[in-house]
Order: C-alpha cells, then sequence, then structure tokens
C-alpha cells in the first residue's frame, strides 16, 4: 500500500508539522507551570510538539490517505507527497511568529482517469475524513464519557481542527479539494 518513499513522506511531514505547530497548544497540565520558567528554557519544548503531533498529524495524514484509498478502490493509481517547498514555508511562517499559518503540508498525486463521478468522491474522501473525525470527537464529547483534563482538551482541540479543515477544504475555488467536488460534480450533470 505504501512505498518506502511515501513512509519517509509521511514522517517527515509529521516532524515538519509537529515543529510548526509546536508553540500553538499548550494542554491544561502546562498551562498550570511558571511562565517565566517556560520562556528562560532553552531546549526544545517536546510536550508542545507531542501534543502538535497528536492533534495536527491525524487531521492532515487520514485527509490525505482519505484521497489515497478511495483512488485506490477506484483502481486508480495514487501516490501521497510531502509538500517540501509549502513545508518550508509553514516553518518560515511559525519562526517569524505569524498569527495564521496557511500551508500545505503533502497531497496525493493522482492521474486524470475515471469518470467525473469518481473525481468528485476522490475529492471529498479527504475533507469527508476530517468530518468523520470531528462527528467521532463531538460523539466522545457529548458521551459523558470520563476523559483527562487534558483528553478532554485534545479532543476538543482535535474536533474543532476537523471541521475547519472540513470547510476550509471545500471552498470551491482551486486548489482546495471543493473545487474539484463542485467542477467535477458540474461535469458529471452537465
Amino acid at each position: 500500500m505504501f512505498s518506502l518513499a511515501e513512509t519517509i513522506d509521511l514522517v517527515i511531514m509529521t516532524v515538519f508539522v509537529g515543529f510548526i505547530f509546536s508553540g500553538v497548544f499548550t494542554r491544561p497540565d502546562r498551562r498550570e507551570l511558571d511562565v517565566m520558567a517556560m520562556y528562560r528554557k532553552r531546549r526544545f519544548d517536546w510536550d508542545g510538539f507531542t501534543t502538535a503531533v497528536i492533534i495536527t498529524a491525524p487531521a492532515i495524514i487520514l485527509h490525505e490517505m482519505g484521497h489515497k484509498f478511495v483512488a485506490i478502490g477506484f483502481g486508480l493509481n495514487a501516490v501521497f507527497h510531502a509538500s517540501y517547498t509549502w513545508l518550508g514555508l509553514g516553518v518560515l511562517l511559525r519562526l517569524l511568529n505569524f498569527g495564521f499559518i496557511f500551508f500545505v503540508p503533502g497531497y496525493v498525486s493522482i492521474p486524470l482517469l475515471g469518470s467525473p463521478l469518481q473525481h468528485a468522491a476522490i475529492a471529498f474522501a479527504g475533507p469527508g475524513i476530517n468530518l468523520l473525525i470531528w462527528l467521532i470527537a463531538f460523539a466522545v464529547l457529548k458521551s459523558g464519557v470520563s476523559l483527562s483534563r487534558n483528553g478532554r482538551y485534545i479532543l476538543t482541540v482535535t474536533k474543532q481542527i476537523n471541521l475547519f479543515l472540513f470547510f476550509f477544504n471545500m471552498i470551491p475555488i482551486p486548489p482546495f479539494d471543493g473545487f474539484s467536488v463542485f467542477s467535477s460534480l458540474w461535469r458529471a450533470v452537465a
């Protein structure tokens, strides 16, 4: 299912995304620490990195795997790639402390074969996975399951990020998935 190059790209993308978002998410148990001690700390913030990976990597990786596996299901060749230029831009924006970081961490290359409905399904698969993750996180949070503060925080942020990724990716302008979904559906009915 995965080539060695795809596996390496997935690992590299995960590390980059973890670094890019390492300062964004602070788990509740870390907020109670002395703020000045955190600023004096010269070491890498492994807790922030781990939290960022736990929250962002599944949303991004499963989004791209949605595209890949639906394309494979239609008999098409689909290959995951880390987007090194965009990852570099994300790192640069992170180092410059931009408030909003926009980048494309990876993509799946798929040949332009198959029907318009197949392409619409492939394009929707990524955002559809984000919607599914949102629904699962929402259901778990509403179910009353006993969660630690960190668990509740991670699920809450996971829910928010996946809903954002769903709507953001469904914007019907190129190069977003929404454009491919709507333009493919239009070609199918026209």
